[in-house]
């Protein structure tokens, strides 16, 4: 029998708001990174600072935001009413205290928990907060969330308002780097929901004066549109929406009191059904919800008293109630979405008939496609009971607790010692594995009915549940994890192709990724370095010195997996897929896959000899 374990008084301890956080990040700010995901915890930080900012616009307090990034350190001054100086240490270090308790003062406010900015101190090297009102000012300064300096009240000529300025604990976001195009994809939202209001980051100022038909217009290119956006506003909702002309799965932005809801919620599902519903009745045609929603790029805004969502990071509402004296969640938009669409599309005629050519198109194409998409599923039903593609991890496998999703990535490499590299060394909790076999096919120009046809794609498609839409994806993270050489380049331009071709929004919502190995092993009795350039290398061989070995991978199949392990961890770099807004997907997919062979040569010698001569300045 096993010896018993001692359960006294002494067992039982109570931590402290701090100890708390800093011991369970992810209960508040989602998952950790390094800054390579949009929704990595630095970027978090920044959120629940700016949110407190973006109340007082809200209620009327402030036209402007000033964000400073130097470094790793974050800086936010707002204009608005300046928190009571009395309270200044309260608010930002004793949970459950602040003011949008108090719903007079923030009705719709984007966060009611009194959470946010405790967890920024406590998750912060340094933090500092000053607040400025009726020519007072109060500053007070953290480390690690304890108070290490709180100065007296003193006057003083500021203009009212609130300056944070913190730098992300190092120890807890290792090797973490904000990227500037996720500050500005985030300062956008905000000023696309909050027009009147300007936000500036490192000087570069935001302002939007059409709200979401903006943010559509940002994230597509016109030429790509079926129609021009159709933009509504109502008292606490607003909605835009097109579709487009290339794009084959559904696209939605959506908010609530103007925080992006990424996993949606009940909001964006009330509005799918909406959509669906209006046109139906519009046309008094039977169409298939499929077919109405088929390349739908739309955003819906909508403002809730007390909303509940499903986690601290707020990416999922939960609410089915407006509050107050007001109708469902559910009830509200349909009414709204069936009264202004319906009335949008009697009075504009060309919108109504090109809609419903799309739709008529959109059905013809998936009847034509339902035998093979239903020979599709059972394949890919069948290849995934026999685990022959994916090898899963337990987020899904066993359901756990949904904080842990964000963190979910799945590796798509090529050839078995690549795939069995990364699956001996993964943690199976939140990282899956899908391998290819061979190179893929070049689906350029290609109809979605190769998606189907290819068995490579048909079980890649159906590993991600991505066929409809993105609502169900079941990876945050996608990472394209191949060889460093030419061949392994050309794979990973091929995925990055089918992507683009099919799945875009994929890519505009940054689940896309590129995982980063080393090219280098350099070492020497007392140290090892894994070098990722050949620059590193350099520096490692001059800084170890004495008898070194180097090694140089050709693939990642070479890497062992105790090696791997640590590439695939914490110290995983990850580059970011960004798309160039400038450009369309057909511009893009043309120039590197369209049959314009002498161009692309150009373009390569011309960037080879560019990089030719910063490696000969180096030397």
């Amino acid at each position: 029998m096993a010896k018993d374990t001692q359960y006294t008084e002494d067992n039982i301890r109570s931590l402290d708001w701090k100890e708390h956080i800093r011991l369970r990040p992810g209960m508040y700010i989602g998952k950790l990174g390094d800054g390579s995901s949009s929704d990595d915890g630095i970027y978090i930080l920044l959120k629940e600072v700016l949110d407190n900012c973006i109340d007082e616009f809200v209620m009327g307090a402030g036209k402007s935001i000033d964000i400073t990034i130097k470094e790793n350190m974050v800086t936010v001054r707002d204009y608005g009413r300046g928190i009571p100086l009395g309270k200044l240490v309260d608010v930002v270090s004793k949970m459950n205290t602040g003011g949008k308790y108090d719903t007079r003062a923030f009705k719709k406010s984007v966060g009611l928990n009194g959470v946010g900015t405790k967890a920024v101190n406590a998750l912060s090297s340094s933090f500092s907060v000053e607040s400025s009102r009726e020519q007072r000012s109060k500053v007070a300064r953290f480390e690690y969330g304890n108070l290490i300096e709180e100065q007296e009240e003193q006057s003083t000529s500021k203009r009212r308002g609130t300056k944070v300025t913190f730098v992300p604990d190092a120890k807890i976001f290792k090797n973490f780097k904000y990227r500037l195009e996720y500050v500005e994809r985030m300062v956008k939202n905000y000023v696309y929901l909050n027009p009147g209001l300007t936000i500036s980051v490192n000087g570069e100022k935001y302002i939007s004066e059409n709200g979401l038909k903006d943010l559509l217009e940002d994230q597509t290119n016109a030429s790509d549109l079926l129609y021009p956006i159709v933009h509504l506003k109502g008292e606490d909702i607003e909605i835009a929406l097109s579709h487009s002309r290339t794009q084959y799965s559904e696209e939605y932005h959506s908010f609530v009191n103007g925080q992006h809801t990424t996993q949606g919620g009940t909001h964006q599902a009330a509005f799918r059904e909406a959509v669906v519903k209006t046109v139906r009745e519009h046309f008094n045609k039977n169409y298939d919800a499929a077919d109405i929603r088929k390349s739908i790029i739309a955003a819906v805004s909508i403002k809730v008293m007390e909303p509940v969502f499903e986690s601290q990071t707020k990416t999922k509402l939960g609410s089915t109630e407006m509050g107050g004296d007001m109708p469902s969640v559910r009830a509200y938009i349909n009414d709204f979405v069936s009264h202004q669409f319906d009335n949008f599309l009697h009075k504009n005629a060309t919108v109504a008939e090109a809609l419903q050519r799309k739709i008529i198109q959109a059905e013809r194409e998936r009847k034509e496609l339902s035998g093979i998409r239903k020979l599709a599923r059972e394949r890919a039903k069948k290849a995934s009971l026999h685990n022959k593609k994916l090898r899963d991890c337990r987020v899904h496998l066993n359901d756990l607790k949904k904080e842990r999703r964000l963190e979910s990535t799945i590796f798509i490499t090529e050839g078995d010692s690549a795939s069995g590299s990364i699956t001996k060394s993964r943690d199976v909790n939140t990282q899956a594995v899908f391998s290819l076999r061979g190179k893929p096919l070049n689906t350029y120009g290609m109809t979605k009915k190769i998606v189907y046809e290819n068995e490579e794609f048909n079980l890649l498609q159906a590993a991600l549940n991505i066929e409809e839409s993105l609502e169900d994806l079941r990876y945050n993270n996608i990472v394209i994890a191949t060889d460093a050489d030419v061949d392994g380049m050309h794979i990973r331009l091929l995925i990055i192709t089918f992507f683009l071709q099919f799945f875009p929004e994929l890519i505009k919502e940054g689940h896309l990724y590129i995982l980063q190995t080393p090219l280098f092993r350099v070492r020497n009795k007392k140290e090892t370095r894994y070098c990722y350039s050949e620059s590193e290398r350099r520096a490692a061989v001059e800084e170890l010195k004495g008898k070194i070995e180097i090694t140089r991978f050709k693939g990642l199949g070479e890497i062992s997996p105790d090696e791997f392990k640590h590439f695939i961890g914490d110290d995983i770099r990850l580059d970011p897929m960004m798309m160039d807004r400038s450009t369309t997907i057909e511009e893009l997919l043309s120039f590197y896959m369209g049959k314009n062979t002498q161009d692309r040569q150009k373009f390569i010698m011309e960037n080879l000899k560019v990089e030719l001569d910063v490696v000969e300045a180096a030397l």
